[in-house]
């Protein structure tokens, strides 16, 4: 049957079942023509007043039959109310004759009413499909103030009454099909009922996500088809197995999805989702309400949600262990209500927060799924050589594939003629760039190779570390190394060297060349004195750069990285504890971190095993000191007759020789002068008396 002829054949069934409960009503009227002393009828709003009078003479709206042929009056000529009663079954039975059955009966299968609360809740409908049941509810329970149904009135109008159906663990209660409305010691049967406004819509044939839980909650619109890899669709089809098995023998069970990459997780879940016809919707773990009586009215408002459509629930909790008590203690509550199929998203491990459960590992795609994606999608070639720029963008960035259609989809709508790796590459660097602005400070590189100087063998290595992480993806993933290792797939490096030397700039001029985006931690934000909170910084601080948009810069690395102590309390315990999660991590980290330190020899030993890179940076000789000197001033400042190899006799490093540069440059700006020697002298003999070193004034004449 067609959406339509549904319609249709639900308004028909929906009419008959009106038509009956109207005949029920006047029936109970008949039975009981004595209105109370405080009843005054009044007229339905619209309807001329019939002859009579209102309380002998009105039936209700599109009604053809006189009150003269109601018992209520002398008998007349017409059909008596049973018999209006029975036509008025055998048509609603008829037109319940339907395939799909009507709403009604679909909601009360689906929620186990019996029949006498299927036709209570009919009842309480009835007021928003027929502005007259108003008048008849009143004039039925013989008061003008009572205008509304009430359990009473059922229990008086209706077949087979159960006291049990006004049990708050009956389903008109429990699943808030109704609400009851009794203000202070108003008798609960006395008291007005109301169907839900998503109730009323359902048996209209209007299937919608109640409009509450729509302000909670997010729908999953990206399409299933397209959001996994290979390996992915694996891990779905395993769990949706596990799922099968798991309902044929206790029920559905929580389904945990662990790993760092939260749009794989969800992905996951929509193709199950897609395989079992259901909408998948999503919430935050932080969003749900907390309050025992707000926890309880969310479960119950989705166990209703499950029941009327085909839905399931996906709970973002990657936040759930620096939660508070409340939130985990609702959140607890929440999936032990059988609340239907409900997806957790974890970020290591996976949590009793149910009796039964689910537990499965979602990781990104591989490096080689990544770069088959890339390459299917772009066909760009690299601008150096014939390469496929998958294998590029693969071994940098690690993007799930909906990150990748993204990226690959808005370049090619803003290049779509002149498409290039590099326009590719920044989209993929923008894309990752962490959230990292409480724990680490983004710093602009502007610093190139020709502006770094130093001896060749430090230098040799620099560019071997630029070189290992342009070719790590095809060292690791397309010659095999990554099937031989589980860790170390990281570079880590250490520049050591006194305050000056060149250690951030070097770090600059690897960020600006790999054309990543460097950030220099801020140790102040990520020590802390409370015990595990150094930790969870370090943890969000390396998992927010493991996508591989950028690189670590620890600077004054020996602050963190300090050689363990010896356990004379529980300082010296945490301490450690921390340097060991350190050491782990580093080890861990797929990505480029750059220690920096004056202080080698305060490293502890086991840091220096994991480094793959050290470069001692010396201080300056002569020779170097003099490019220093030639590279100080930029092209655009005036100056005059310097001698370069005179001030590179002076012992400075390369940090305080820009300072003299810049002081320079500021002393003959503000004179309105070009930077000429004797400007320079003074600027450095400021520097030397700044850094105590000792003055030959020989070298200043």
């Amino acid at each position: 049957m067609s959406t339509d002829a549904w319609l249709e054949a639900n308004n028909r069934y929906l009419a008959a079942s009106l038509q009956w409960m109207r005949l029920r009503l006047r029936r109970l009227i008949a039975e009981n023509p004595t209105p109370s002393a405080d009843f005054v009828p009044t007229p339905p709003p619209g309807l001329p007043e019939p002859k009579g009078g209102w309380f002998r003479g009105w039936l209700g709206p599109k009604q053809t039959t006189t009150t003269k042929e109601m018992k209520l009056l002398p008998q007349g000529k017409g059909p008596s109310i049973e018999e209006q009663l029975a036509e008025a079954v055998a048509e609603r039975d008829g037109a319940a004759a339907m395939d799909p059955p009507p709403a009604l009966l679909l909601l009360a299968e689906r929620f186990g009413l019996s029949d006498f609360e299927r036709d209570t809740l009919l009842l309480c409908a009835a007021m928003e499909f027929d502005p007259g049941m108003t008048w008849l509810c009143a004039q039925a329970q013989g008061s003008s103030s009572r205008p509304w149904p009430s359990f009473g009135l059922a229990l008086s109008a209706l077949d087979d009454p159960s006291w049990d159906a006004l049990s708050v663990h009956r389903p008109l209660r429990y699943a808030r099909l109704i609400e009851v409305n009794q203000p202070g010691g108003t008798p609960l049967t006395s008291s007005s009922l109301r169907a839900d406004e998503r109730v009323v819509n359902f048996l209209k044939g209007l299937n919608v996500l109640d409009d509450w839980l729509g302000t909670l909650l997010a729908l999953e619109r990206e399409d299933p088809r397209e959001g996994l890899s290979d390996s992915q669709a694996q891990v779905a089809e395993t769990i949706f197995h596990r799922l099968q098995n798991a309902v044929a023998e206790s029920g559905l069970p929580v389904v945990q999805l662990m790993g760092s990459d939260p749009a794989s997780k969800v992905a996951v879940a929509n193709r199950i989702c897609l395989a079992l016809n259901r909408q998948l919707y999503r919430i935050a773990a932080e969003a749900l309400p907390q309050q025992v009586a707000d926890i309880e009215t969310l479960a119950r408002l989705w166990q209703r949600e499950t029941l009327l459509l085909p839905v399931a629930l996906y709970i973002a909790g990657e936040n759930l262990d620096t939660a508070s008590a409340d939130l985990q203690a609702a959140l607890r509550r929440f999936l032990t209500r059988g609340v239907g199929l409900v997806f957790l998203g974890l970020p290591e491990t996976p949590a009793e927060w149910a009796d039964t459960t689910i537990s499965a590992l979602v990781n990104k795609p591989t490096a080689r799924e990544q770069e088959a994606a890339w390459s299917s999608l772009t066909g760009v070639e690299s601008e150096s050589k014939p390469t496929d720029v998958g294998a590029m963008l693969a071994g940098q960035f690690n993007l799930n594939l909906t990150d990748i259609r993204k990226v690959a989809s808005s370049a090619a709508k803003e290049h779509s003629d002149d498409l290039t790796l590099n326009e590719l590459w920044d989209r993929c660097r923008d894309l990752t760039r962490p959230r990292l602005d409480t724990l680490a400070q983004r710093l602009q590189p502007k610093a190139t190779w020709d502006d770094l100087v130093l001896p060749p063998e430090p230098m040799a290595l620099i560019r071997r570390i630029a070189g290992q992480v342009r070719t790590r993806h095809r060292v690791y993933d397309q010659w095999g190394f990554s099937e031989k290792m589980n860790r170390g797939f990281g570079i880590s490096a250490l520049f050591s060297g006194e305050s000056g030397t060149g250690k951030t700039m070097a770090a600059e001029v690897l960020a600006n060349d790999l054309r990543l985006n460097l950030y220099r931690i801020d140790l102040s934000a990520v020590v802390s004195k409370y015990i595990g909170e150094t930790e969870k910084n370090l943890r969000k601080l390396f998992d927010a750069a493991e996508q591989g948009g950028a690189i670590l810069f620890f600077d004054e690395a020996d602050a963190l990285f300090g050689k363990r102590s010896e356990v004379k309390d529980s300082h010296d315990r945490y301490a450690n504890i921390e340097i060991n999660y350190l050491l782990q991590r580093m080890e861990a980290f797929s990505g480029l971190a750059i220690l920096a330190t004056n202080m080698k020899s305060a490293l502890d030993p086991a840091f220096m095993r994991r480094l793959r890179f050290i470069v001692d940076l010396p201080f300056p000789g002569v020779r170097e000191r003099q490019l220093i000197w030639e590279k100080a001033l930029p092209p655009g400042v005036p100056k005059q007759d310097l001698d370069y190899a005179r001030l590179a006799r002076l012992n400075i490093s390369g940090g305080n020789i820009h300072s003299i540069a810049l002081n320079a440059a500021f002393a003959a700006a503000g004179d309105g002068q070009t930077v000429t020697m004797p400007i320079l002298l003074a600027a450095a003999r400021a520097e030397m008396r700044k850094l105590e070193k000792p003055i030959h004034e020989s070298e200043f004449r």
